[in-house]
């Protein structure tokens, strides 16, 4: 069993800033690329940031300069530093990773998982 926690949501002023942590737990063999999603009310899920095991990112335009994707291997946690959030930064955020997992006597397998979800919103 795999699963994905978030922590790290709330309520913000705009300009604030919140940090978001998910930390994946179970029967891991590995974890490949992760990332954060998030989805506003009456909008389709979005990609707001990934990171890849190696460290690489890629973010979409709106967050550019504002957020961090970063993730720490050993404990298996990523995180979305978030700063001058922004009114249309609010929605519910998602974690994603692939990852695969030990089965047993037999070879381990790959699936991808979500996330609980989080609330962000930015409102004064």
């Amino acid at each position: 069993q795999v699963q994905l926690v978030e922590s790290g949501g709330g309520s913000v002023q705009p300009g604030g800033s919140l940090r978001l942590s998910c930390a994946a737990s179970g029967s891991i063999f590995s974890i490949n690329d992760m990332g954060w999603y998030r989805e506003a009310p009456g909008k389709q899920r979005e990609l707001v940031a990934s990171i890849t095991k190696g460290g690489s990112t890629n973010y979409v335009d709106s967050v550019k300069g504002r957020f961090t994707i970063s993730r720490d291997n050993a404990k298996n946690t990523v995180y979305l530093q978030m700063k001058s959030l922004k009114p249309e930064d609010t929605a519910i955020y998602y974690c994603n990773a692939y990852i695969t997992y030990y089965r047993g006597s037999y070879l381990p397998s790959g699936n991808n998982y979500w996330g609980q979800g989080t609330q962000v919103t930015v409102s004064s």
